[in-house]
C-alpha cells in the first residue's frame, strides 16, 4: 500500500501524539497537554517542513520503530539516539528520507529522555477540542501507541519552509529553575522558603508527564489545615504532605488541594522534557513582574 499512513512496529515504552496541546479547557476540567518539550517539537517539524503546531511522536527512555506506507521525510530531536532507515545508519537532528516500507528505528536516549519524531505532513489522528495530544491524566485523544498501530498522515504542504539541520540544546545537566514565589508561600516556615530556593533537590524517578517530582529536604509547613481545591497551572510547585516539591507539568490537574509554593516560569520547563532522574535541581527564586 502506498497510502499516507505510518505502521508502528515497535511502540517503545511509551510514545505518544503530541502538539501544542489543547490550552484554554481548565475550566471544564481539561489540561493543558502537548509536548513537554515544545521548542524541540516545533524544531523538528520545521526541519520537515510542517506547521510548528503539527503533531509529532514524543518517545521516552527506549525509543521506537516505525514504517511508513508512502515515502515520506522525518527528523529526530530533542534526546540524542541512533536512527536507522531500512537498517543503515541515517542523520538525528535533521532531514531524513524513508522510502515507502523502510524501517525507521529510533534508537534508546543515550542522554536525555525523549526523543521527537516528525514526519512530513503531521500525524493527523482524529483531534479531541482541537488537538491531537495523548493526555495522560483526563484520557483525552488518542491512547499510547502498541505494536501494530497505524497512525495517518497529513499531507505535506509547501507553506512552510524546511530546513536540512538546525542546533539543538543538549539535556541538561543541572536544572535551574526559576521560579516566582506565591501565591501560598506563606503556608511555609521562613526556614522552608530559604530551604527550597537554596537546598539541592534531584530528579525523581517517579517523575512523568503529569510532574516533576523531587529529591531532597522536605519543607516545613507553618500552616497545618486544610486548604480547600485550588486551580493549577502549568509550572505551579505543588508540596505534598512528604514535604518535597512537584513540578506541574503538561498533564497535570487542573485543580489541588496542596499549596503552592512557588511557580517556575514557562521558558525553563522545557529542559525537564530532557532531565533523567538524579539530575540536579535548583529553584531560584525571581522577582514578580
Amino acid at each position: 500500500m502506498t497510502d499516507r499512513a505510518l505502521a508502528v512496529v515497535r511502540a517503545g515504552a511509551l510514545t505518544t501524539v503530541q502538539d501544542l496541546g489543547r490550552p484554554g479547557h481548565a475550566h471544564l476540567g481539561v489540561p493543558r497537554s502537548g509536548a513537554l518539550d515544545g521548542p524541540t517539537a516545533a524544531l523538528v517539524n520545521r526541519l520537515v517542513g510542517n506547521a510548528p503546531g503539527a503533531a509529532v511522536l514524543e518517545t521516552t527512555l527506549n525509543g521506537c520503530a516505525l514504517r511508513p506506507r508512502s515515502a515520506v521525510t522525518v527528523a529526530v530531536g530533542g534526546a540524542p539516539c541512533r536512527v536507522t532507515v531500512g537498517g543503515r545508519a541515517a542523520a538525528w537532528g535533521a532531514a531524513v528520507r524513508v522510502p515507502a516500507g523502510a524501517l525507521l528505528e529510533v534508537g534508546p536516549a543515550v542522554r536525555g529522555v525523549r526523543s521527537y519524531v516528525a514526519v512530513s505532513g503531521g500525524i493527523a489522528v482524529e483531534p479531541v477540542l482541537g488537538s491531537r495530544s495523548t493526555d495522560l491524566l483526563s484520557g483525552l485523544g488518542p491512547p499510547p501507541l502498541t505494536d501494530g498501530t497505524v497512525l495517518p498522515l497529513g499531507r505535506p504542504t509547501p507553506l512552510y519552509a524546511r530546513v536540512e539541520a538546525a542546533p539543538q540544546p543538549g539535556p541538561p545537566a543541572e536544572l535551574v529553575l526559576r521560579v516566582t514565589l506565591g501565591p501560598r508561600d506563606d503556608w511555609f516556615t521562613p526556614r522552608a522558603v530559604r530551604l527550597f530556593t537554596s537546598a539541592a533537590f534531584s530528579v525523581s524517578p517517579a517523575s512523568n508527564r503529569i510532574g516533576l517530582r523531587t529529591e531532597g529536604p522536605a519543607l516545613e509547613r507553618a500552616v497545618t489545615s486544610e486548604l480547600p481545591s485550588e486551580g493549577m497551572v502549568l509550572g505551579a510547585v505543588q508540596v505534598p504532605p512528604d514535604g518535597r516539591p512537584v513540578v506541574f507539568l503538561a498533564d497535570h490537574p487542573t485543580t489541588g488541594g496542596y499549596p503552592v509554593i512557588a511557580v517556575v516560569r514557562a521558558a525553563d520547563l522545557p529542559a525537564v522534557a530532557q532531565s533523567v532522574p538524579g539530575t540536579p535541581v535548583r529553584f531560584l527564586a525571581v522577582r514578580r513582574r
